[in-house]
């Protein structure tokens, strides 16, 4: 094991090399900070490239964070066309590649580094005495197996929960049999290319699609389309919820044509027949047989059982929170987002459209200099937008250069739009046996006006990212 960067002017840590992540690396170079990147993947924008098929909801326009644009400027780069929705792969290729390839920024990444524990150098989290003054120590494996341990002044977090898929059993748990299910490949990743890369995987096949949201609707638009093209392929969908019609979005209300579309288009597949949709359905065990994958769930008026041949998950992700547990956090306890943070993303008590613009007061831990951001400062909670992302990180930043002016003077501008996102599953697809207040959250939360997604039409949808 080796221990770099031993001198007194420690840089600020960034963990992942994700739209936010890239984003923080640009405002400290803005601001005469070194920035040290330590990304998993083999390359930047490592979570997106997994759905680089998807197209965003929203346009370039509120897609760049506004550091990096200025840094990109002057390179020569050519910005794309404002008012285009680019898909997953255009962000990276177009944006996050050349953000990447500056030299301040490139030679501060290392890739196919995968972060395993961040603590303070020399103290575990029991020890209090001059905790503040000692620098953290990030510990990274590479590729080949090399662990390394690094100093730094500062670590923000931008890991994203693209790798930390929820469970599709109910009350938070697996089912009984879902890891045998996900081992033995009936339970695909989230958001498979249907009609690319992976078409010769469902051709054919009877398809389940469990969760509701964008990342959802834009996996069964795909399918309805491949079962017109390719006999025998059949498509169910299951979700927790009594009824479907909030799923389908404001449909010509939606402030995001792009994804007011996406709503008509699965309602329409949904009544035409394409899809078989089934309500009120909590999975509760797998089996995994010589005809395929048998799923059974419990329904408001009885069982039922599935046999299919694939399943597709596209009920969200929630943070991994183990590569900082010598880390003093405070957290929602419902969430998992900063505590403060979290009452203001609740979707269970949450109207989507208010989130207020929040920096680094909001984000702070009693950890001093420790912020977690992005989509993983979202904890649970399905709604993570990036232009909200780029304000975390801008203020962030401008704490740790001492502008404390700077740093609490957030502002976001977004677009109202008619339907609140739910791509990365949440409260909204919660099970009415779950909780008898979810009820009235659900019709609160998914109803509510909501700004721009990030990405997948998730918010990952997904808007999402790494």
């Amino acid at each position: 094991m080796t221990m770099t960067n031993q001198g007194p002017d420690l840089p600020v840590a960034i963990i992942g090399a994700g739209p936010i992540g890239l984003a923080a690396a640009a405002n400290l170079v803005e601001r005469g900070l070194t920035p040290i990147i330590f990304e998993a993947g083999d390359r930047v924008g490592a979570a997106i490239r997994n759905w680089g098929h998807i197209r965003l909801f929203s346009p370039w326009e509120h897609n760049i964070d506004p550091a990096s644009r200025r840094l990109l400027g002057s390179t020569g780069w050519s910005e794309p066309v404002p008012t285009a929705l680019p898909s997953g792969a255009e962000l990276v290729d177009r944006y996050l590649e050349p953000l990447a390839a500056i030299p301040a920024i490139n030679t501060a990444l290392h890739t196919s580094s995968r972060v395993t524990a961040v603590s303070r150098d020399g103290m575990d989290k029991t020890h209090s005495r001059n905790r503040d003054d000692r620098p953290f120590l990030i510990r990274v494996t590479t590729s080949d197996g090399t662990v390394s341990d690094h100093r730094a002044r500062a670590v923000i977090d931008t890991s994203g929960t693209w790798a930390q898929p929820n469970p599709l059993g109910r009350a938070g748990l697996p089912a009984p049999g879902e890891d045998g299910a996900r081992s033995a490949g009936f339970i695909t990743e989230p958001l498979p290319d249907v009609n690319g890369a992976d078409r010769h995987r469902f051709a054919g096949k009877h398809v389940l699609v469990v969760g509701a949201g964008h990342s959802a609707a834009n996996t069964l638009i795909a399918l309805g389309q491949l079962a017109k093209e390719e006999p025998g392929t059949r498509v169910s969908w299951a979700v927790r919820g009594a009824d479907a019609s909030g799923l389908y979005g404001g449909g010509d209300l939606d402030g995001l044509p792009a994804r007011g579309q996406l709503g008509t288009r699965l309602r329409a597949l949904v009544e035409d027949g394409h899809i078989e949709l089934h309500t009120s359905f909590t999975i509760t065990s797998f089996a995994t047989t010589e005809r395929g994958l048998v799923v059974t769930g419990s329904t408001a008026n009885a069982n039922v059982t599935l046999t299919v041949d694939l399943l597709i998950p596209a009920t969200g992700f929630r943070p991994n929170l183990d590569i900082v547990r010598e880390i003093r956090l405070d957290l929602d306890p419902a969430v998992e987002a900063p505590r403060e943070l979290g009452p203001l993303i609740d979707p269970e008590f949450h109207s989507c459209g208010t989130v207020p613009a929040h920096g680094a007061k909001i984000l702070a831990h009693p950890e001093k200099d420790f912020y977690i951001a992005g989509m993983k400062s979202y904890g649970r909670a399905p709604t993570f937008l990036l232009a909200t992302g780029y304000e975390q990180v801008r203020s962030i930043v401008a704490a740790l250069a001492g502008d404390q002016a700077a740093a609490d003077q957030v502002h976001l501008e977004l677009p109202e739009t008619g339907v609140c996102s739910t791509d990365l599953g949440g409260s909204c697809d919660a099970s009415a046996d779950d909780d008898e207040s979810l009820n009235g959250a659900t019709a609160s939360c998914c109803a509510a006006p909501e700004p721009v997604l990030m990405g997948i039409p998730t918010g990952l949808a997904h808007g999402r990212t790494a």
